[in-house]
């Protein structure tokens, strides 16, 4: 137990060192060796528990209330911060968690006790990899990418606390994860929102703040939610032990079982984007570029797909599930639709995350091991490949002074090294038979269920919603693949730190891709069989399908060998249609000179993002609402 114990406090120490560390150097090798530590924890933690779940004897009152202390001076903090920035809803939401905490705390959790405070299993140890490794590598990228942030940012250098709260967010996630005691993991589950809170305002610009506090209010939301679920449990079962909830037998027999994890799965469903509370992370883009990868790939969103794969034994064939599935299916069609709107690139990585979760969502509603097993992995394949690509695109920015994809023409001779990282991203979001499509493969075809009354929508979703996914893709890398003449050079200045986490990134997503079949054996389907009895019946798991797939990859790469070397090569002007003027613009009919520029389509008028986002939230609104009114009156 004391590796696990060190898992999650040995971060906070670090977090702590680096608030009173000043000089960039020190700063450097803090970060550096900590995050160094925490992976090789990580993989140590996951050597030593793999295939061996077990539970940790650890309570203490002592505990309990130190954690309801902090919650209750971050409730105080929350009720302030939203009356001096005049966020009553903030301020309303606080009291309303804060008092619901206060009754909890002295009258429902009274006379229950946990045992087993901490446990680990096969699923958490695939997030505290995901969490260990992809979180600390974002926090050492940091290092490099906040110099040069600070470098063009006016005012006070407030780095230390930057690093402080990357490092506390990782201590919160493996508390999140590793926790059984329901009441310790809200705790941590609380320490992530303001985290993100902070980070997100971090520049305290007007559109930080504003973004900031939408984050809080929507996450607000969702942990009096968590709470509520808790209120529930302890007062109608005496249970505040996530493997008790998970033993219970038939959890349509007890009504308000049903609606506790109906609640909880709420609490996930804000947590990771889902329509109608996605907002909140399209907002966070205004935060500096590892506050983004952190958010969108390793630990905030994360810990709401955990939650809801937790419970998905507890959703499957029931309204709680038809909720869950529902809003996951729709928010990934939808989302998918309003990224082909977007030319910023950090906005189409917000989409995609949405919508990608959105399906790792579904996949939890649907509750059947073949669900939950592409759910897994798509969490998995979406961690490593999503941090990439924030990170680049924050490496990109800082050297050619965009973020917008329009502005990418050429990125090949301004950045070669980083345009090919790109496009191994890219291709692997999108591109057959990399591990994203497999898995969505595996998704749909778990879908396919005749008794289940939301199938028919759930396929719909996926086949459109992955039309959609690869045209917004396609657009991006012909941006990337796109050879420009007379460009300088800018990479030579990228920070070593900054390099170092996108070739151990890139080098991660081939890994996976090729050794996915592994990850699937040793990790996934035992986590799978001890929670349903029975592996999934998916065909991609047979042995032929494995090896026709990795030979499939291996022949997918080389569509790079092209980019590499260089032979001889003979420029030649553009064909535009007419007598070429020079390289923007021709001499057409009539003599009348006729200005070229290459742009993608973008189509606002059918997918802007407005539109979609008026259409996601009143319907997924609605089914939230029906379905848990539903419940409570046991109407099912």
């Amino acid at each position: 137990m004391d590796d696990i114990l060190f898992l999650m406090v040995f971060p906070f120490i670090v977090a702590c060192i680096l608030l009173v560390v000043k000089n960039d150097r020190a700063r450097a090798i803090v970060s550096e060796v900590g995050a160094a530590v925490i992976i090789v924890a990580s993989v140590w933690v996951a050597y030593n528990y793999l295939g061996k779940p077990q539970m940790f004897e650890i309570s203490s009152e002592t505990i309990d209330l130190l954690m309801f202390a902090v919650e209750a001076i971050l409730g105080l903090t929350i009720i302030y911060l939203g009356i001096k920035y005049k966020k009553y809803a903030a301020s309303v939401l606080g009291v309303i968690q804060l008092l619901m905490s206060i009754a909890f705390e002295f009258h429902f959790k009274e006379g229950i006790e946990v045992e087993n405070g901490l446990y680990i299993d096969d699923l958490s140890i695939i997030m505290v990899l995901i969490i260990g490794i992809i979180g600390s590598l974002i926090c050492v990228y940091a290092v490099g990418y906040m110099r040069d942030f600070q470098a063009h940012a006016e005012g006070k250098d407030r780095r230390p606390w930057f690093f402080f709260l990357l490092f506390v967010f990782l201590s919160a996630m493996f508390g999140i994860v590793l926790s059984d005691n329901l009441v310790w993991m809200f705790f941590f589950w609380e320490i992530t929102t303001l985290c993100s809170f902070a980070l997100i305002g971090f520049t305290k610009t007007e559109e930080a703040i504003n973004n900031s506090f939408r984050q809080l209010i929507l996450n607000l939301i969702g942990g009096i939610s968590f709470l509520a679920a808790l209120i529930l449990l302890a007062d109608q079962e005496g249970i505040l032990s996530l493997a008790e909830l998970l033993a219970t037998p038939d959890v349509e027999a007890a009504q308000w079982v049903l609606v506790a994890v109906m609640l909880m799965a709420l609490a996930g469903i804000v947590k990771s984007a889902q329509m109608p509370f996605h907002t909140w992370l399209l907002g966070a883009m205004v935060a500096p570029t590892p506050t983004s990868a952190l958010l969108h790939s390793s630990t905030m969103v994360k810990a709401g797909v955990f939650m809801l794969l937790k419970l998905s034994p507890l959703l499957c064939g029931n309204v709680g599930g038809y909720m869950v599935m529902t809003v996951g299916g729709l928010t990934f069609l939808l989302a998918s639709m309003a990224a082909i709107s977007q030319s910023n690139a950090k906005r189409v990585l917000a989409y995609s995350t949405i919508a990608n979760l959105g399906l790792i969502v579904a996949c939890a509603g649907v509750g059947t091991p073949e669900a939950v097993w592409a759910g897994v992995l798509l969490t998995v394949f979406h961690a490593i490949t999503k941090s990439m690509l924030f990170l680049c695109v924050g490496t990109a920015e800082h050297h050619i002074g965009s973020r917008n994809i329009e502005d990418m023409d050429g990125l090949f001779e301004r950045m070669p090294k980083l345009a090919l990282i790109m496009m191994l991203g890219i291709a692997a979001m999108f591109l057959a038979p990399l591990g994203m499509l497999i898995s969505k493969w595996a998704a749909l075809t778990a879908f396919v269920d005749p008794s289940n009354p939301v199938s028919i929508l759930l396929i719909a979703c996926i086949a459109f919603g992955s039309a959609v996914t690869g045209f917004y893709w396609t657009k991006w890398l012909g941006k990337l693949a796109f050879a420009a003449r007379n460009r300088d050079n800018v990479e030579k200045t990228v920070r070593p730190q900054e390099w170092s986490v996108l070739g151990i990134l890139a080098a991660m997503v081939v890994l996976v891709c090729f050794g996915y079949p592994l990850l699937s054996d040793w990790m996934v389907v035992p986590w799978i069989e001890t929670v349903f009895g029975y592996e999934p019946a998916i065909s991609v798991l047979e042995n032929d399908n494995m090896y026709l797939l990795l030979i499939m990859i291996a022949a997918l790469a080389l569509m790079f060998l092209p980019f590499f070397g260089r032979g001889s090569t003979r420029e030649v002007p553009t064909y535009m249609s007419g007598v070429n003027i020079d390289d923007d613009s021709y001499e057409g009919s009539m003599g009348a000179t006729v200005n070229v520029s290459l742009r993608n389509w973008y189509l606002e008028g059918w997918f802007g993002e407005d539109r979609i986002r008026k259409v996601g939230e009143a319907v997924t609104a609605v089914i939230i609402v029906a379905a848990i009114v539903v419940a409570c009156g046991g109407w099912y």
